[in-house]
């Protein structure tokens, strides 16, 4: 398995991510080898340079002509029509497994895999949705714009080492998209790496004197920690609910920290 995805063409590697992780149909255009999709994980930065650009070009352009509160709507709706709520629906499935499940390991697994959403999945959408809603309007639009720029790849890169850290926690055939994430090699770890830092170098170069950069590189790290340890006690394995829900969570966590710079920077 590892030497005939290793033989494959590294393009097709890269059109696997962006079918899998965006619901542009272009599987219209080119369906790259199944196994392909081992290893969509390790170009999910790249695909968040696409989800983060549409973000921020809303952002930026869209608040020249409309009130910049409608924008940041439009902004969160396009990227969730964008990626077909994939993220969002493993976050409400995250909420819902482990808040329903307690501690049991097989409770929270079926939870998770039930399509249907509980109310720990709302209430984990809602207050999602209006944290990221406020802490994007805490900022001006041309701020925002580049924060989301740097902080889409950043947690997409964290929140895909998790499929490093611990085992899938189901098996291949009983997984939603019955895809299980390959281990990556030397090389691949450092492609995820260059994905998610070059934005956010750009991003602390930029803004270093007016940001408190120490602090968005390490609370993202931090609530990666956290999240590992909180899902390793309860399951022993991840996921891919689990990734969605990291993603979003290392990302809100960024923009928490990017608010109260902001906050002190426009005083």
């Amino acid at each position: 398995m590892q030497t005939s995805l290793n033989t494959s063409k590294w393009y097709d590697r890269i059109w696997a991510a962006f079918i899998f992780f965006t619901r542009l149909p272009l599987w219209r255009i080119y369906q790259p080898p199944r196994l392909c999709y081992t290893s969509v994980v390790e170009w999910w930065p790249l695909v968040g340079w696409l989800t983060g650009g549409v973000m921020a070009s809303i952002l930026f352009f869209g608040s020249q002509v409309l009130p910049y509160s409608v924008v940041i709507l439009l902004a969160i709706i396009a990227r969730i029509l964008l990626t077909g709520a994939l993220h969002e629906d493993g976050l409400a499935d995250f909420f819902d497994g482990f808040g329903g499940g307690g501690t049991d390991r097989r409770h929270i697994l079926a939870i998770m895999k039930d399509s249907h959403i509980g109310t720990y999945g709302v209430l984990g959408l809602i207050l999602y949705i209006a944290l990221l809603y406020l802490c994007l309007h805490a900022m001006t639009p041309q701020m925002a714009a580049m924060t989301v720029l740097a902080a889409d790849p950043y947690a997409k890169m964290l929140g895909a080492q998790i499929t490093q850290m611990m085992p899938y926690a189901r098996t291949e055939e009983t997984s939603k998209a019955h895809t299980v994430y390959r281990r990556m090699s030397l090389q691949s770890g450092i492609l995820l790496a260059i994905q998610g830092l070059l934005p956010i170098s750009l991003y602390v170069y930029l803004f270093h004197n007016r940001i408190d950069w120490q602090w968005l590189l390490f609370v993202p790290c931090l609530t990666m920690y956290f999240l590992y340890m909180f899902v390793w006690r309860r399951l022993r394995g991840y996921t891919g609910d689990c990734c969605g829900a990291f993603f979003l969570l290392i990302e809100l966590s960024f923009y928490l920290v990017a608010t109260q710079s902001s906050v002190v920077l426009f005083q």
